[in-house]
């Protein structure tokens, strides 16, 4: 008989709502207990997902982590009690999923990958676009040579919902002590994992961040407020083997609804590849029939994605995909966003790895 593994949820907003659709499909999978912030949305949840009992809802994740009943943990909180989870996970020995960026900054990311090092388990960090099959047939191509050898790079990851047209007030995103940055580490962290995982590492980089609406209404008081995080960044960098790149991106971009793109440009011709277009990805090449260069949509096979659940439960049950990212890719993930930030301070080019 299979053993039944059980998860412990810990941050239970619409993303733990997301995971828990997915590990329904695991007939050798529970969710044995929760934890969150709000009592109220906890036994909600508890509820949700299968009858968690009274006594296995907790406020406090490291009595969560430390319940017998809980196999594996999964952390879907704010950017400020990642680390914690994490060094909760790796000292009880228990394996993890947990959402990025990494942590909220660059010295506890160090201070994990010490530790993960010394003690590793099975574990997942949530870059989810390395899943869906678009990104995944684009780095097929690329890796094929398709493109040829690859001339430059432009990345990007556009949102609305920060625009001045909006009026989001203050929310947590947009706060310092529990965000470390803002759109660069929500957004700006996919960004990176995707030029990781289409074209290769980073090797240098250099930075600039900008705070374009400076005041939101406090969402307690009415009362405006300073806001201390980035929600416009760019960059630009040198990936392996000195391939230049080039990144934007703002939660400012009215019309944008979810939009994180990348171009490929190769001696060969040009590839585009979009989330928010998961069936097609854009070839443009020169034919000897044509006198110009020919725009093809390649069709996505359904096939092609990998479900990051599906990944980490072949992860649990002892089997490993080069493809899953682990925290060595969120430490990596980090370093080159601390290296952004000091370019952006400095007002130069850093390179990596980064070193304070």
């Amino acid at each position: 008989m299979t053993k039944t593994i059980g998860f412990g949820f810990i941050g239970l907003g619409g993303m733990a709502r997301a995971h828990l659709r997915s590990i329904r499909r695991f007939p050798d999978a529970a969710v044995t207990a929760v934890c969150d912030v709000s009592a109220e949305g906890a036994r909600a949840f508890a509820a949700e997902a299968g009858g968690v009992p009274e006594e296995r809802i907790y406020a406090d994740y490291r009595a969560l982590v430390a319940d017998p009943a809980v196999d594996v943990v999964v952390c879907v909180t704010p950017n400020d009690t990642h680390a914690g989870v994490i060094r909760a996970c790796l000292e009880a020995g228990k394996p993890f999923m947990a959402e990025k960026p990494f942590t909220r900054t660059f010295e506890e990311a160090e201070e994990l990958i010490a530790l993960y090092r010394e003690r590793p388990v099975p574990n997942m960090i949530g870059f989810s676009y390395r899943y869906q099959p678009q990104f995944r047939l684009a780095r097929e191509l690329v890796r094929s040579g398709k493109l040829g050898p690859i001339r430059h790079v432009f990345i990007q990851y556009l949102q609305s919902w920060g625009s001045a047209a909006v009026g989001t007030p203050l929310v947590w995103r947009f706060d310092k002590a529990v965000t470390g940055t803002g759109t660069l580490g929500d957004l700006g962290s996919h960004m990176i994992d995707t030029a990781r995982f289409l074209i290769g590492e980073f090797e240098e980089v250099s930075g600039r961040l900008a705070t374009l609406i400076p005041e939101r209404k406090h969402p307690a008081t009415g009362a405006l407020a300073p806001v201390e995080v980035d929600d416009f960044a760019c960059f630009h960098a040198s990936l392996a083997g000195g391939v230049p790149a080039v990144f934007q991106t703002t939660r400012n971009a009215l019309g944008s609804g979810n939009q994180h793109e990348a171009y490929i440009y190769g001696d060969f011709g040009t590839l585009f590849v979009s989330s928010e277009n998961a069936r097609t990805v854009t070839w443009i090449h020169k034919t000897l029939e044509e006198p110009e260069a020919v725009r093809e949509e390649l069709p996505v096979s359904a096939e092609g994605g990998v479900d990051q659940w599906d990944e980490f439960m072949k992860l649990l049950r002892g089997e490993r995909s080069d493809l899953v990212t682990t925290v060595e890719d969120g430490y990596v993930n980090q370093e080159v966003m601390e290296a952004i930030l000091a370019s952006e301070r400095r007002k130069a080019v850093v390179s990596l790895p980064y070193r304070q």
